[in-house]
């Protein structure tokens, strides 16, 4: 029976993964490869630890034993067995690499399957990724993609140049599930901080390892929705160099409308509600984000925005979604560039080219934004 200690090579080829420790544990923070495959369930596992503290190590596990035999260690058995025959390439892990990932590969290695176990467990993995992205937001080049609300810089990024992706790019939103402002939530909510981490940082692994130009990423601060970017990202950012979409007023309403009205209403309805279930909760939605953002409007700007959506909201059901143009073009103009505005004028020195979303795709899809953003 065999260990893994090479983590590099687990998180660049997603390696399949048995993440051993209980749903509980699974639930705050596991890695993008693996699928939860308990030893014990939260409960087993809660009473397994109160003999422990109680009656030590041997009573301990003497009663896991007793816990998970029978039907149920066959079920767990075969669960494991299946996905080793279906991932032959994989590896099981569980909090350290210790007791229970070593259980299941001792059952496994009885039942003819020798799988192999990480060494150091969940634990030394989620160490090594935290000193990887520590290391490549230290030692590579960042490269911010900044514009104002609407300005599509998500869509560039995940476009790419002529068919072909930008090798460096991060999707932060992506893997925040969130579009970054007060009225980003989307279907299926966010990861876990833990979680949000965790694929960051392979998604920076991927990006510093895989090419040799800079690591691009969207100008976000530093809450997507409640998915804080982490220290290192964050201090990197704040000296980075910066490339500018600019859009038009009328094609960031535009942009918004799409993405924050269209598609919401697409994914509600897409995921089987039925239209009137999907616009009700589509309203509520729209309703609540202009809500979180009522201090910052102050309260005349608010009445005001709030009465002009309920009637957009009104005249969508009644076929005619285009009315929340009005507020969204409100909103950006009057709350969101004065913000932004703000923001990026005490960043300007930064700055180091300017342009339409095509001009800017252009400019990362050549060698010289290297030595741009490099030289910066």
């Amino acid at each position: 029976m065999s260990d893994v200690a090479d983590f590099e090579s687990l998180f660049l080829c997603d390696t399949p993964l048995i993440d051993t420790r209980s749903p509980g544990e699974f639930a705050k923070g596991s890695f993008p490869s693996a699928v939860n495959l308990p030893l014990m369930s939260d409960e087993e596992r809660a009473a397994v630890g109160t003999c422990y503290k109680a009656f030590g190590q041997d009573a301990a596990v003497q009663l896991g034993h007793e816990r998970v035999s029978g039907q149920i260690k066959a079920s767990r058995i075969l669960a494991w067995k299946t996905f080793a025959t279906t991932h032959p390439g994989g590896a099981l892990f569980c909090w350290r690499g210790g007791l229970r990932s070593e259980i299941a590969q001792q059952w496994l290695a009885a039942g003819g399957v020798d799988y192999p176990r990480v060494k150091g467990g969940y634990k030394a993995m989620r160490r090594w990724l935290i000193d990887e992205l520590t290391s490549a937001c230290r030692l590579r080049t960042l490269l911010v993609v900044g514009g104002k609300t609407g300005s599509a810089k998500t869509r560039l990024l995940n476009a790419g140049y002529q068919g072909k992706a930008f090798l460096g790019r991060v999707d932060l939103e992506g893997l925040a599930n969130h579009r970054g402002s007060a009225f980003g939530r989307r279907l299926g909510g966010q990861p876990t901080q833990l979680n949000f981490e965790i694929a960051l940082a392979v998604a920076v692994l991927k990006a510093s390892r895989l090419q040799k130009g800079p690591i691009i990423i969207e100008d976000e601060s530093r809450l997507i929705g409640r998915c804080a970017l982490p220290s290192p990202l964050l201090h990197a950012k704040q000296t980075a160099a910066i490339v500018i979409v600019e859009a038009s007023l009328e094609e960031r309403v535009e942009h918004s409308y799409e993405n924050y009205i269209l598609a919401n209403l697409n994914e509600l309805t897409s995921a089987g509600m039925g239209f009137d279930s999907a616009f009700e909760q589509f309203s509520e939605d729209l309703l609540d984000a202009l809500q979180r953002v009522k201090k910052r409007l102050g309260s005349e700007r608010y009445r005001s925005t709030h009465k002009t959506m309920q009637g957009a909201l009104t005249a969508h059901r009644a076929g005619h979604a285009e009315a929340h143009k009005g507020w969204i073009r409100s909103m950006l103009s009057g709350y969101y560039d004065p913000m932004y505005n703000y923001q990026i004028d005490s960043r300007r020195d930064r700055v180091i080219m300017r342009g339409s979303e095509q001009d800017i795709a252009a400019f990362l899809a050549e060698p010289s934004h290297l030595s741009a953003a490099t030289e910066y």
